[in-house]
């Protein structure tokens, strides 16, 4: 495994504790957005192992779609979660009323946690 994909499997890897610590003190819009960085960090991850980089987040969408769910690489519902956990962080983030369940952005850590531990699987670590 290439040194930078480890590193951003490392974030990944920590953005989960800290969105279940947000989430336990009712910030729940912070959470999301953690939860969030640890799915965008693991997909970021695997294209970089594949020299794919992009740094912003539409591009990681996009190749992330396009060259592991399209493909059948990984589950498509990993690029569909990343894409819905992208727009609950926005909400959290920039939305004035932004009102996310607790029990949905508890929903989005674990599926952060199952994303990472396919891209481990996948990556061979």
């Amino acid at each position: 495994m290439k040194p930078d994909t480890g590193k951003l499997l490392e974030k990944a890897e920590r953005a989960l504790p800290a969105a279940e610590a947000l989430l336990r003190e009712g910030f729940d819009d912070i959470a999301a957005g953690r939860a969030y960085s640890a799915m965008f960090h693991t997909a970021q991850a695997i294209l970089w192992e594949r020299g794919i980089r992009h740094r912003k987040h539409a591009g990681v969408h996009a190749a992330f779609g396009e060259h592991f769910a399209k493909t059948g690489i990984l589950d498509p519902k990993y690029h569909r979660w990343l894409l819905d956990s992208f727009d609950e962080r926005v909400l959290g983030d920039y939305g004035v009323d932004a009102e996310l369940d607790a029990d949905g952005v508890a929903l989005r850590i674990e599926q952060g946690r199952e994303l990472l531990e396919a891209a481990r699987r996948l990556l061979g670590g």
